[in-house]
């Protein structure tokens, strides 16, 4: 089975995570560096740059960064572009698929399409098949931290 890894300030993406009942390590901002050690699924809120340090802690500890095969993008549309930015930043720049877009904690329908990706990529479904949202642009986040051999 995939893994899931997440990060949750308010508690929506915890919320979201409990909903679809799969295991998921949740990254703690007290300790951070933790190795998931297999391919996983990355599921973050959005928030500015600077509150998302425990995500760049997580994500170049180890092999972290090589095992993220795509990502889950929470948030309020009611910020237009703003929506799900922490997901659009290290999709382009990690060159990591996003595989889905949520809104707050999520609805019935996320969470049955959510398990359906997850079932999917356990079953060796490539991420390159899933469509990118169109929302993506061309946006500069972990920079410094840009693998090129991705």
């Amino acid at each position: 089975m995939v893994q899931i890894a997440y990060y949750s300030i308010t508690g929506q993406t915890d919320t979201f995570i409990q909903k679809t009942g799969l295991a998921a390590h949740q990254i703690e901002d007290a300790h951070p560096q933790y190795r998931m050690g297999s391919p996983y699924i990355l599921v973050v809120p959005s928030y500015q740059d600077f509150m998302m340090d425990s995500i760049v802690d997580f994500l170049t500890y180890q092999d972290n960064k090589k095992n993220l095969i795509g990502l889950i993008g929470c948030g309020n549309r009611n910020f237009n572009d703003l929506f799900a930015q922490t997901a659009k930043k290290i999709s382009t720049t990690l060159n990591v698929p996003i595989l889905y877009l949520l809104e707050f904690n999520g609805t019935p329908l996320d969470v049955k399409n959510v398990r359906q990706i997850v079932t999917d990529l356990s079953e060796g479904e490539p991420t390159s098949e899933v469509t990118k949202p169109k929302e993506l642009g061309k946006i500069s986040f972990l920079s410094g931290y840009h693998d090129e051999t991705r």
